[in-house]
């Protein structure tokens, strides 16, 4: 159950609370699963983590800015000569979007992403004394910065689980393991998520379903042959994909076809007989000029 203050509680479990929305039901059957599916990819992938390079919370935070529509490998090419050049947040407030684009333009977007580093830069100077805020609601206010990125660096710098990592591997892992609907979206994703699991385990969650996807469960060419993939892909498209047709009632020991046939050649030999049977009633019948 949930209240409006975004506590969201279970009879087994303790409260989930500060959060500023509340949590969707989830029933004791659902949360035991997610906990063997927890369980299973812990096991399958015991060194999961954040696949971008950074050295403090600032490097990841732009990493992060970074990696929007983006791989992970492209802005590791590009973060090293940037972090380089600007070592402070106060570097980047110093400098102009157009003086930090070079270091970023092998990345889409460039443009957009230069002026959210830069403002966002700035705003850690001017409002949190040069430090990368370590709350939510701060770090929503930095410019480039939405509930993903946020949770990126709440979690793994600071060991803050607020939410969920939803990039685009975790939205097709939830959809394939059946841990939310087709066709939700990023938001309500993330929710699921935080009901389904313990609080303790949303940012390793993140980085397992990542790992997993990226390992076993791409998004073309799925092959379902994982363990995972076997025991809780039920709704993965490629495992529908795979199943056999389902074939029409056959008589016994006949194929589809075949039956297909027999029943054609009943209804052709049907149609004959009552074609013989009026025949012979209008040939037995009285003409009007006998008598």
């Amino acid at each position: 159950m949930s209240d409006r203050r975004g506590a969201s509680r279970w009879a087994d479990e303790t409260p989930i609370t500060g959060l500023p929305f509340a949590l969707p039901q989830t029933t004791p059957a659902e949360r035991a699963r997610a906990r063997r599916l927890l369980a299973a990819l812990d096991a399958a992938y015991p060194n999961a983590t954040c696949a971008l390079r950074y050295t403090n919370a600032r490097e990841l935070l732009i990493a992060t800015i970074l990696s929007a529509q983006t791989t992970d490998a492209a802005v590791n090419k590009a973060t090293p000569a940037l972090f380089a050049r600007f070592p402070t947040p106060a570097d980047y407030a110093a400098a102009s979007p157009g003086e930090i684009e070079p270091y970023v333009r092998s990345l889409g977007f460039f443009r957009n992403k230069a002026r959210a580093i830069h403002e966002s830069m700035r705003a850690i100077v001017e409002r949190h004394g040069g430090q990368v805020p370590r709350t939510m609601h701060e770090l929503l206010a930095l410019r480039g910065v939405a509930r993903k990125t946020a949770n990126v660096v709440l979690g793994t710098c600071f060991g803050v689980n607020d939410g969920v990592v939803v990039d685009t591997h975790v939205q097709r892992l939830s959809r394939r393991l059946a841990l939310a609907p087709a066709g939700a979206t990023p938001e309500a994703i993330e929710r699921r998520l935080m009901a389904l699991f313990p609080r303790e385990a949303w940012c390793r969650l993140s980085h397992l379903l990542i790992a997993h996807g990226r390992s076993a469960c791409p998004a073309r060419g799925a092959t379902c042959e994982h363990a995972i993939c076997r025991r809780f892909g039920k709704a993965c498209e490629a495992r529908r994909a795979q199943s056999p047709p389902v074939r029409s009632a056959a008589a016994p020991g006949l194929g589809a076809k075949s039956a297909t046939r027999s029943r054609v050649a009943a209804n052709r030999r049907s149609t004959a007989a009552g074609s013989s049977r009026r025949g012979r009633t209008r040939g037995s019948g009285s003409s009007p000029a006998s008598g």
